[in-house]
C-alpha cells in the first residue's frame, strides 16, 4: 500500500533524486490523466522548478512528469 506524502508534487527538482518511487504522467496520458508509478532512475528537467513537474526517466524507461511523490507504508 502507498500513501501519498503531504505538499509533494514533484514541481521541485530537490525533493526529486533517483530510487524515488513516483507517480508520473506519461506524454500520452496527458489528456486522461492517468498516472503510472515507478523509481526515478534519471532527472531530465535542469530546472529548479517546473509548474507542471519535473521530468524523470523510470528504471523501466518511462519518461514522465512527477506527479505525485509516494511513499511506502
Amino acid at each position: 500500500m502507498f500513501i501519498y506524502k503531504q505538499n509533494m508534487g514533484g514541481q521541485n527538482r530537490k525533493d526529486i533524486f533517483p530510487g524515488l518511487l513516483v507517480a508520473i504522467i506519461l506524454k500520452k496520458d496527458q489528456r486522461s490523466g492517468n498516472l503510472t508509478e515507478g523509481i526515478v532512475k534519471d532527472i531530465l528537467t535542469s530546472s529548479a522548478y517546473h509548474s507542471r513537474g519535473i521530468k524523470v526517466r523510470l528504471e523501466d524507461g518511462q519518461i514522465g512528469r512527477v506527479a505525485e511523490i509516494l511513499e511506502e507504508d
